[in-house]
């Protein structure tokens, strides 16, 4: 199994809930959907960007590899590794949002408070814990691809709040 679809969908995901955040605090109106929408397809757009960082790094080590078939088996692992606490992370993540729109209104607010807060203030931690994952389970190699793409995702929600949201009261 290549963990490439899983790692980029995951990416892309967060990269739109980061641009989500990027404007979120910054406009006080109640009714925002269509301000919310703009802002996450905002995230997306720098996210797929910003992602094709590591697909490349990853294309240029398989292309200029001496053994490309031993390059992509440690790629592989190494993706592996790295994809395994962002599934947890990711997993928490869901559970808390179908709290917060099943629940009743404290309960479905509790749990965005208590859980998604700290989350996002730990995704630096979650995405170091990956790359430990991929320098474990498949090398430097790995590392290298899994600390680029680390990078690209943390980059998101700065660049899409000093793009489009700095000056917003």
């Amino acid at each position: 199994m290549t963990p490439a679809i899983p790692l980029v969908l995951l990416g892309l995901v967060d990269a739109a809930f980061s641009g989500f955040r990027a404007y979120a605090g910054s406009d006080a109106r109640i009714r925002r959907q269509r301000a919310t929408a703009r802002a996450a397809l905002r995230g997306l757009a720098v996210g797929a960007f910003l992602l094709l960082a590591p697909t490349l790094t990853a294309a240029l080590l398989l292309l200029t590899a001496r053994d490309q078939a031993r390059t992509y088996d440690i790629l592989i692992a190494g993706g592996l590794g790295y994809l395994l606490p962002l599934t947890v992370y990711a997993s928490t993540v869901l559970l808390l949002l179908a709290a917060y729109f099943t629940l009743p209104f404290r309960a479905g607010t509790l749990a965005m408070v208590i859980g998604l807060g700290p989350l996002t203030l730990l995704r630096p931690l979650v995405i170091a814990v990956a790359c430990l994952g991929a320098v474990l389970n498949g090398g430097g190699t790995a590392l290298l691809v899994g600390a680029i793409a680390g990078a690209a995702v943390l980059c998101v929600e700065p660049a899409v709040h000093r793009r489009w949201y700095r000056h917003v009261r």
